[in-house]
Formats: structure tokens, C-alpha cells, sequence
């Protein structure tokens, strides 16, 4: 453990004994629940503090702040709480801070007491407007941006929005019932039915809807869960990436990190508010078993010999939480009901499942020249294993790969990558400019760090493109901006990336139970904050944070008017820059304006390019507003909608697919089953029809064609 983090493992440990002492009624290893979170929010406090990279005073503008956002997490819609509530609640706008820093905890209790009471309101709400037709002749609209709508001053005037919610709901499925209708009325045996029924149908399946949307919401919002709410909008106030996990939920980003988690081996799926099998892993527990089939029904989950758990009504994602487990070797028991209504308890022990989706793939692209693609949705790394999968590893391979295949230039597609392993993009970025920095990281406090790749020599030095996105975030944004300030490649994609430029740890709340010499190993787990404790910087000096990396070549695309970006957050930390870091950029400054220029010229002119800009520009001013629940004028409207909808999904395709294959090498390993075979199929047709993947190799071939631009084998 770092020596700066020393004072703070003593400051959680001390807190940690005075509550304790202070409990009423504890036994050794538990504490009343109140105490508990009582000491999570001290301890989180502690951390926020001593450790943030950038920490906001904890004072009564903090506490508004913390107060406005909590509300605004659990009531997004503004349809839950009434303006008495929120009036109510003022008393304790000045007060979190002092809880914060050791007063007794009330505002979350009160605040989520009379949340508990609203929701419970609003759920009896459903069933009474479902009851019969809706008049869809009257004019009203429904306001869909909560930002432009003001707290509900009474009950009745927050049950309106729910009736007009519920409204816009059938009407809208209704709409889609007749579409269906007219488009298969001709077909034999479609049974036509006249408008009355479907909108009896369309108000059934939002009532269904309805059913599983409050099960599930008060299945899982339970007292604990609201709590972790309230601990998180403490720590987004700070920044957007510091978060309190509870156990399961570190857990949960522990797997998502390595790319594998111990489980049975079954995807699920909710159909109808049922959890059913989706399909099988192969090679995995369940599929082994040879007791499990796609569609059974999940009634129960038991740990071991513990009582089993009713998962009626629960999200998939609640369930994939009970159903693996932190042991490989530990027992999971499924009460499961087949097919046939047939029901059966059935054991399974838990094995490391990999998620081989989330690992690096390549595939050949044929056409002017051979380009080599390789696909990174993550940075993954198994921190657990000393022989677990690594990306920065698996990439070196799949260079190796297709240098073997003798290609012309390679293509990095780091699209939805929302980044992972700061040492394994340092190695990545390594293979294709050697030894130098890479990335530059400064905490609070501290002196500059510029963290180089040591890696002797280089692993390829033919022609380069990366291809980003606005969902290309953290260390995704390190390895394009290393490749930029090298100029050694040309990165293409949206105006920026996502710009998260911060670097998080996880630091457990009780260190005592992780550490023999703080005191007993086994008390109860409070969780872990994954804190922000430095930021990093490009090698040229500035930093990625709001501002990202912004792409050699911009290309348009559909999602650039959504708000999720770093910069579209109140709470992101701000841009800043520092001293430049010594490193020799690769690529000839003459060749590469020269590539860049007719590349922008080339995505200017083109006419799907132009049209998808203009479409998404029309969805900019129009998606999110204010919706019609007249009839006639809410079918005109999302006639609009999916027309531009559709146009932009017509767009998206090559018209004549590009040539694409797998690597020799790799075809062994994708013929051993068939559910790799059929997932293969998917992916390699997907990889032919985009047209980003295509406007990237037509870069490339202007690289490939320009010898003086970079560095030969």
C-alpha cells in the first residue's frame, strides 16, 4: 500500500472502533443497520477529503448539491414526489455535510421513508387508468424533459402525469398494433382484429408492463439499495467516476475488468416478467449438465443449502447477481420450470465462465490493399490470476497474427471501448512506437509522472488508423492520443471522444477486515469507493478530460446530439494542461497533412456522410420534446420519427458489403462449436456493412500508398 494512503486506512480504522463503540446492541461481527451506514457515510467522507484529486469543500453548498442530486436519481421524471415533499425536505439542505462529518444520520431515513410512500402510491395508480379506453381525440401533449417541468404542486396533479405517461404508452403501442395489422392483414391465417381490440391489446401488454416494471422496482429498491443511491450522488458531486460499490456491485466491475466471473454459464432474458434461459455458454456448468434448455424458467436460486431465493419479478440483472458467485467450486441450486410445466431443482457448481466477447478479435479486410482489423472493446486485465487474460497481451498476438498474413496496414477499432488497464494501453501503445512515454498522470500533491512503455523495439511499423467514437472513454482516449502526439497513425471517427482524463482506485471502507493488523478480518464488508486520485495528461501536455480526443478525420454519426459526454456533466472536473513530456513524433508533417486533407475533403463530399449529418440534426431538435396525445397528430409524428429513424439505419449500410474473413490461424478455434460458428457469421457480416470500418481502410490505403509516410518493417 502506498505511504499516502496510509493516514487514510488509520482515519477509516479509527472511525470505524468509535461507531462501533458507540452501537447499541452489536454483536462482534454486525452492527444495527443504521450504524452501519453511519460509518459507510464517515468513511466516505474521510476518503472524499483526504484522497480526491480535486475535492469540493464538504460545506452546506455541498450538502444542497447532495440533497438536489439524490432527489433528482431517484425521481428523474419528476412523478414520484410532490412539491410539500421537496418543501419538506429543505430542513435538510444544511445538514448532509454534518452527517457527513459525523451527526447522527436522518436525512436519507427521512427523505427515503416518504419516497417509499409515493412510490407505493403511484403504483396503485396503473391499474385504475387501464381499467378502460382512453380518449384520444382530446388535445393534450406530454412533456418527455423533465428539465422543463417543475415539481407536481399536489396528488392530483402528479397522478395526471402518470395518466398521460400511461396514456402516450398505449397510444403508442396501439399505433404499433395497427401498423403490424395493416402490414400482415394479406398473410393466411393472420387474424385481422378491429380497432376496439387492439386497443384493449395495446392497454393489456403496458398493464403486463406495468406489473413487472413496480415488481422489479420494489424488489430492488430496497433500503440498502436507496442508501447506496444517496452514498453515490455524495461522491458524484466530487466527479462523475468516483462511486461507492457495495460488495456485489465490485464484484460485478471486478468481472467486467478480467473478462470472466464464476458462474453456471447461461445467458437469461425477461420474457413476459419471467426470467428464462437464453441460451448456453458451451463448455460451461450448465451446459455440461445437460439439464438446462433455452426458455426454462428460473423460479428460485439458492446458495448451497441456504433457502432459495423467489426471483419472480426480478430483472435479469438482479438475477445474474445471485446466480454467480465469488468461488469457482461453490453450489448454486435453480429451481427451474421446463418447457413442458415440468419443475425441478437443479445443482450446479460454479466454473470461470469467459466473456469472449469482451476480448480482442481480427478479421482480414480484402479490397485495394489487405488491411488487418482488430477490434478492442475493452481493456481488459485479470488482476486475480497471474496467468489471466491480459489485452495488452492479446493485442501483441493478434499483431503478430496479421503480420503473419502479410498485411498492408492495420486498423484499431476502439469504438464503445470504454478503456480499463492503464498499464496494458501503456503496452499496447508500445507495440507501435517503442520505447518512450506514453502518458503523463499527476495526483494531488504529487510531482508529474510520465509513464513510459519499456518494451525495447517495435512490434509494427506499416501504416496505422484508429477508429473512436464518443463512447471511447479513459484508457481508450491514452491510446489514440499517444498514437495523435506521435503522429503515428491517423485517428478517424466522432467530433471527440467521451473525455474522461481521471484515474480511479478502489479503496476498501474497512480496511481492518482486509488487514490482519487493523483488526478482525471478519467483520461485515462496507464496500469499496472507487475514488479519483489523479488525472492524466497527453504526452503533448493538455489533457483528455472534457475535451477527449478530437479525430484526424471527423466523421458524422447518429448518436453526436446525444448529452453523455464528460462535458455534458455539472460534476466533471475541468481541463487543464502541464508541461509537454519528451518524445519524436514518426510521421512526416508534410505526408501527414496531405493524408488528412483529402481524407476530410473525401467525408465532405460524401453524399450518405451529408445525409446522415442532416438527419441526426433533425433528431437534435426534434426527439426529445413535448409529444402530441391526439391521435391523429401522434401518428404523424412518429411517422416523422421512424422515417428518420430508418433513413439513418439505411445509411449506416454499405451498399455493396466489403470482403471479409478470418484469419487462418483462428479458424481452428471458431469451428469447435456451433454457437462460435453463428456468432462468427454475425460479426464478420457486421464488420462488411459499416460504413466507418469502410471510410477507415480507404484512409489507410492513401497511408499504405504514401511510402514516405511512416517507418517500413
Amino acid at each position: 500500500m502506498s505511504k499516502k494512503f496510509l493516514p487514510i486506512v488509520f482515519a477509516l480504522t479509527a472511525i470505524s472502533i468509535f461507531i462501533a463503540s458507540r452501537t447499541q446492541g452489536s454483536t462482534e461481527n454486525e452492527e444495527n443497520p443504521k450504524a452501519k451506514n453511519e460509518r459507510i457515510l464517515r468513511n466516505v467522507g474521510i476518503l472524499l477529503e483526504q484522497g480526491h484529486v480535486h475535492p469540493r469543500a464538504i460545506d452546506d453548498a455541498f450538502s444542497k448539491e447532495v440533497m438536489k442530486k439524490y432527489l433528482k436519481d431517484m425521481d428523474g421524471d419528476k412523478n414520484i414526489f410532490i412539491q410539500a415533499d421537496l418543501d419538506g425536505f429543505k430542513v435538510f439542505e444544511n445538514r448532509i455535510d454534518d452527517e457527513i462529518k459525523g451527526a447522527p444520520l436522518e436525512s436519507f431515513y427521512a427523505m427515503n421513508t416518504v419516497y417509499l410512500k409515493r412510490v407505493k402510491e403511484v403504483s396503485e395508480l396503473y391499474p385504475i387508468y387501464l381499467a378502460k379506453p382512453f380518449d384520444f381525440t382530446k388535445e393534450e401533449t406530454l412533456e418527455k424533459d423533465a428539465d422543463k417541468l417543475s415539481a407536481p404542486a399536489t396528488i392530483a396533479e402528479r397522478n395526471d402525469r402518470w395518466r398521460k405517461q400511461l396514456k402516450y404508452l398505449v397510444l403508442d403501442r396501439y399505433v404499433s398494433l395497427q401498423e403490424d395489422r395493416e402490414k400482415n392483414k394479406s398473410k393466411k391465417d393472420f387474424v385481422v382484429k378491429p380497432d376496439s381490440a387492439l386497443e384493449r391489446e395495446a392497454r393489456d401488454i403496458i398493464r403486463k408492463q406495468m406489473d413487472r416494471y413496480f415488481t422489479t422496482k420494489m424488489n430492488r429498491e430496497t433500503e440498502d439499495a436507496n442508501f447506496s443511491v444517496f452514498i453515490n450522488s455524495i461522491t458524484g458531486i466530487m466527479d462523475p467516476h468516483t462511486d461507492y460499490l457495495p460488495p456485489i456491485d465490485l464484484r460485478t466491475f471486478k468481472e467486467s475488468m478480467k473478462g470472466s466471473f464464476y458462474g453456471i454459464g447461461a445467458l437469461l432474458k425477461e420474457d413476459d416478467g419471467k426470467i428464462k434461459i437464453a441460451s448456453l455458454v458451451s463448455g460451461g456448468p450448465a451446459w455440461k449438465s445437460g439439464e438446462l434448455k433455452d426458455n426454462d424458467e428460473i423460479l428460485k436460486v439458492a446458495q448451497g443449502a441456504e433457502e432459495p431465493v423467489d426471483v419472480t419479478g426480478y430483472g435479469v440483472q438482479d438475477a445474474v447477481k445471485i446466480i454467480r458467485g465469488s468461488e469457482k467450486g461453490s453450489e448454486v441450486r435453480l429451481t427451474v420450470k421446463h418447457i413442458d410445466g415440468s419443475i425441478k431443482v437443479i445443482t450446479l457448481k460454479r466454473d470461470d465462465i469467459k466473456l469472449e466477447d469482451t476480448f480482442v478479435r481480427s478479421a482480414i479486410l480484402n479490397g485495394e490493399h489487405k488491411i488487418g482489423y482488430i477490434y478492442l472493446p475493452d481493456f481488459y486485465a485479470d488482476f486475480d490470476k497471474a496467468n489471466g487474460p491480459r489485452s495488452g497481451e492479446d493485442i501483441g498476438k493478434e499483431i503478430k497474427k496479421l503480420k503473419a498474413e502479410n498485411v498492408d496496414g492495420i486498423l484499431i477499432d476502439l469504438r464503445g471501448n470504454g478503456g480499463g488497464s492503464l498499464y496494458d494501453v501503456i503496452q499496447a501503445v508500445g507495440y507501435f512506437v517503442g520505447s518512450g512515454p506514453v502518458v503523463q498522470v499527476k495526483g494531488r500533491g504529487d510531482k508529474v509522472q510520465v509513464l513510459p512503455d519499456n518494451n525495447k523495439g517495435v512490434l509494427y511499423t506499416g501504416p496505422l488508423a484508429v477508429l473512436v467514437d464518443e463512447t471511447s472513454a479513459s484508457a481508450s482516449e491514452i491510446f489514440a492520443a499517444a498514437i495523435q502526439d506521435y503522429k503515428r497513425g491517423i485517428i478517424i471517427g466522432s467530433t471527440s471522444t467521451y473525455g474522461k482524463g481521471s484515474v480511479q482506485r478502489n479503496i476498501a471502507l474497512n480496511p481492518e477486515r482486509e488487514n490482519s493488523i487493523f483488526g478482525n478480518s471478519n467483520t461485515e464488508d462496507l464496500g469499496t469507493v472507487k475514488l479519483t486520485l489523479q488525472k492524466f495528461y497527453r504526452i503533448s501536455g493538455g489533457s483528455n478530460q472534457l475535451k477527449g480526443v478530437i479525430p484526424d478525420v471527423v466523421i458524422p454519426d447518429r448518436l453526436e446530439f446525444v448529452k453523455f459526454r464528460e462535458k455534458d456533466n455539472p460534476y466533471s472536473l475541468k481541463w487543464d494542461e502541464i508541461k509537454k513530456a519528451d518524445y519524436k513524433e514518426w510521421m512526416d508533417p508534410t505526408a501527414e497533412k496531405t493524408i488528412v486533407t483529402a481524407a476530410r475533403e473525401e467525408v465532405n463530399k460524401n453524399p450518405t456522410f451529408n445525409k446522415i449529418k442532416s438527419e441526426v440534426d433533425w433528431l437534435d431538435k426534434n426527439a426529445n420534446r413535448s409529444y402530441s396525445l391526439n391521435y391523429e397528430k401522434f401518428k404523424q409524428n412518429q411517422k416523422q420519427l421512424k422515417e428518420v429513424y430508418k433513413k439513418i439505419e439505411e445509411l449506416y449500410k454499405l451498399p455493396t458489403p466489403m470482403q471479409v474473413h478470418n484469419l487462418v490461424v483462428d479458424t481452428a478455434a471458431i469451428n469447435t462449436a456451433q454457437d462460435k460458428i453463428d456468432k462468427n457469421k454475425v460479426w464478420l457480416k457486421a464488420v462488411s456493412s459499416d460504413i466507418y470500418i469502410d471510410e477507415s481502410t480507404r484512409v489507410l490505403n492513401r497511408m499504405i500508398q504514401n511510402g514516405s509516410l511512416v517507418k517500413k518493417d
